[in-house]
């Protein structure tokens, strides 16, 4: 059998041109809260039409909910594509893409499992990435691994960001090992090394995934969201997060640059605590998309704000409201996947 790598496919960094962005339109049976359907589905199309100013757009949607999506006019750049899934949250149950020789393109079909099987059904959900793929006419490689794309980070050049919390759960893969886990994840997505974290946000129900807590901004550049209460949970967490990074080295041998966002202050909803993060932004087209969170977030929010501003000056930055979805359980990240553009 011929592996992604064997064949010279590597996952792209998020940062490479896109020819555009999938999203998911959430389902109201499936949610935390059925009753904020409304106000989850208004964040959703906010999403929507941030991305939609730097690139297109493709929402899958339940063909049920299609007529009601297309009442709200989310612009010229936007489609929809009709396909049935149960949960709302494309980072993890679509396709990872991956970039090949002389201009191809396939996408990786991973088995997904509601995080661990947290979330009842997820038939439909494990079946959209292939749907996707096959609409867009892009060769599929099936992999025999349950993973979701929020839990990996690359930099395009041979190094992938993960913590070992959600990688390693027995929840998703446990016939397998460490060393079988990262022999599949480097052969799917043509990498060479991985940096291994420890653990994500406090409070996070997908056991930790990576795009909450740390991320690339270049080839051996990494920025983490750091917290500095010692009576914070997230204050250990990222105190040996810091420490493995300040000790890795990437595929090429670089030691790591590490720049810090401040979390933003704790929000709990219904005696549970929101994992509010600045890091789950996306990267588009000339710009990026930042959630942030008002109210006591104020001032972590124009920090967060000022530091993305300054470390990508070519970027625009576009903030959109991250309280919108947080109750559901992610953000902007959690909600996008991306398709590199390859001509």
């Amino acid at each position: 059998m011929m592996y992604p790598r064997d064949l010279n496919y590597t996952m792209p960094a998020e940062w490479a041109k896109h020819e555009r962005t999938f999203i998911s339109w959430p389902v109201q049976d499936s949610m935390v809260h059925p009753d904020n359907h409304a106000a989850v589905s208004a964040g959703y199309a906010g999403i929507i039409r941030a991305i939609a100013e730097f690139e297109p757009v493709t929402v899958i949607v339940n063909p049920d909910d299609k007529e009601a999506v297309e009442k709200l006019a989310l612009g010229s750049n936007v489609t929809l594509l009709p396909i049935r899934h149960n949960d709302a949250w494309l980072r993890d149950n679509g396709p990872t893409f991956v970039a090949g020789p002389e201009g191809k393109l396939a996408g990786v079909n991973w088995k997904f499992n509601a995080w661990g099987g947290k979330y009842s059904p997820w038939d439909l959900d494990d079946e959209v990435a292939p749907q996707i793929l096959k609409h867009m006419d892009v060769s599929v490689f099936d992999a025999p691994l349950v993973m979701e794309g929020g839990s990996i980070h690359t930099d395009g050049e041979g190094t992938l960001l993960t913590t070992e919390e959600c990688l390693l759960n027995t929840n998703r893969n446990p016939g397998l090992n460490r060393e079988e886990i990262a022999g599949y994840v480097k052969q799917y997505t043509g990498t060479e090394s991985i940096i291994w974290l420890k653990r994500g946000l406090s409070g996070d129900e997908t056991d930790g995934h990576v795009d909450n807590i740390a991320c690339f901004a270049a080839p051996g550049k990494v920025i983490i969201q750091v917290c500095e209460d010692p009576q914070d949970e997230n204050y250990a967490i990222s105190e040996e997060n810091l420490r493995i990074l300040e000790q890795a080295v990437d595929a090429k041998g670089r030691k790591l640059e590490i720049i810090r966002i401040q979390q933003p202050p704790r929000v709990d909803y219904e005696d549970n605590r929101l994992t509010l993060s600045y890091l789950n932004f996306y990267f588009v087209n000339g710009g990026i998309i930042l959630p942030v969170f008002g109210g006591t977030a104020a001032e972590t929010d124009k920090l967060a704000e000022e530091t993305l501003a300054g470390l990508f000056p070519d970027r625009r930055i576009r903030t959109v409201d991250g309280m919108a979805v947080i109750g559901e359980g992610g953000n902007v990240h959690c909600t996008t996947q991306q398709m590199p553009a390859v001509n």
